[in-house]
């Protein structure tokens, strides 16, 4: 009678258990093939290049006008106009202005990379939640990310990237 009973428990749990593999249904999606086609990431870029420009134009004007401030001083120095302790007052003023240039530099990367996560996260909320009604619209189970690199293979009919342009409107 144990036998028979472990035999069925075994028997039923093991059905269980391909039944309950076997409805999980999974999916892929190149997610940088579709980046690149949403007009959004085209125009967000396109904002990002325009404030890096300006900003790095703004730092090319800075450090001409240091290279300036340098060789104005050199030249004064080397003709005599500048005492030892205006030369030294002059170079600490040059000094900070180099610090104050690093420090632009700094605030412009923070400046890009705010702009970048301003302009882009909106957009990755946004695929995000058309693979979601992908997923449960089509009862996927899940969804992985062929551009990363994670899926080894695929079978071509599990691609939901047509799937997800649609609810995006690609």
């Amino acid at each position: 009678m144990k036998k028979i009973f472990k035999s069925l428990l075994f028997t039923f749990a093991f059905a269980a258990l391909t039944v309950s593999v076997q409805a999980q249904k999974f999916g892929f999606i190149n997610s940088q093939e579709l980046i690149s086609q949403l007009p959004e990431v085209k125009e967000a870029n396109s904002k990002i290049e325009t404030l890096k420009k300006q900003l790095q134009k703004k730092g090319e004007e800075m450090i001409a006008g240091l290279k300036a401030k340098y060789a104005d001083v050199q030249k004064r120095q080397a003709d005599g106009l500048l005492s030892p302790k205006e030369a030294q007052a002059e170079g600490a003023v040059l000094k900070q202005e180099e610090q104050d240039l690093g420090q632009f530099e700094q605030t412009s990367q923070e400046k890009i990379y705010k702009k970048s996560e301003e302009l882009l996260s909106p957009i990755q909320a946004k695929i995000n939640n058309a693979i979601k009604e992908v997923a449960t619209d089509n009862g996927y189970t899940y969804i992985f990310d062929s551009s990363l690199g994670l899926v080894l293979y695929a079978d071509p009919g599990t691609d939901v990237s047509a799937l997800v342009k649609a609810k995006l409107g690609l």
